[in-house]
């Protein structure tokens, strides 16, 4: 019997769209590492948009600039850990905003949510925290409010977020809100949260042992067919009966043999 082409090639189109994400969230291997002249285009960009206060601006400028140049085309991640000022700092170009810290930061936040997942940029978890530190006492050290990690496909993803003259406009209300430390680092081991790893093994496993017994003939269609037939031989001397009952009043007993 000739097999069907249906499922290799629904395997392939899968595959396709499989490559096609993984080159999207890792798409180091195919364009290789930021070049002197895109690093310079974008910090240019930055230099002319970026609202914040002259000293922190140069110093983030330069810090960036020496980052982005070391690139290694390799995703990243990104902590993001944040302490909200007691009320919103006001700096030449910030916009006027009479809300707190936190409602600043949470504009920040679903503004810019849209321009960084277009660039496949996402957080991994993001949450409040829960009282002081544990370790850690001084001051400057302690009493942070919130802490995000966020993952950038590369380092070029992340400068065109930045530079990106729809960023501009957003990038204040964060600056206003918060005293803020980000730290890039690269993973050496991240574990998906164990509840839908689980779950995910054990669908996996359902669905693989169906498929198996399918192939291998342990789950029969012909046992369909059987009950049915089943079901029509029970009927078939009923039929019969009737049949015969119908000729008989029709032609009387010699034609049914009776």
């Amino acid at each position: 019997m000739k097999k069907s082409a249906v499922m290799p090639m629904f395997a392939f189109v899968l595959l396709l769209v499989f490559g096609a994400f993984w080159t999207w969230q890792t798409p180091g291997w195919l364009r290789g590492s930021l070049t002197p002249q895109e690093v310079d285009y974008h910090i240019g960009m930055l230099e002319q948009n970026l609202v914040m206060p002259a000293p922190e601006k140069n110093e983030l400028l330069a810090r960036l600039r020496a980052w982005a140049l070391a690139d290694d085309g390799r995703p990243f991640f990104m902590l993001n850990l944040m302490r909200y000022y007691p009320e919103l700092r006001r700096f030449d170009g910030a916009p006027a905003f009479s809300g707190t810290p936190l409602q600043s930061n949470e504009y920040y936040e679903t503004a810019v949510a849209p321009l960084a997942l277009s660039r496949g940029a996402y957080p991994v978890y993001a949450g409040m925290t829960h009282g002081q530190n544990l370790v850690e006492h001084a001051a400057e050290l302690d009493h942070w409010s919130r802490v995000i990690l966020m993952r950038y496909p590369s380092r070029r993803a992340a400068l065109e977020l930045f530079a990106d003259p729809d960023y501009a406009p957003i990038e204040p209300f964060k600056m206003m809100a918060m005293q803020l430390l980000l730290l890039p680092n690269h993973a050496d081991l991240v574990i998906p949260e164990l509840r839908w790893l689980v779950g995910g093994a054990l669908l996996f496993l359902f669905m693989a042992t169906g498929w198996w017994r399918a192939a291998t003939g342990r789950l029969h269609p012909a046992s369909c067919w059987r009950s049915i037939l089943r079901s029509t031989s029970r009927r078939l001397p009923t039929d019969a009966v009737r049949s015969n009952l119908t000729t008989y009043k029709q032609k009387g007993p010699e034609s049914t043999g009776l």
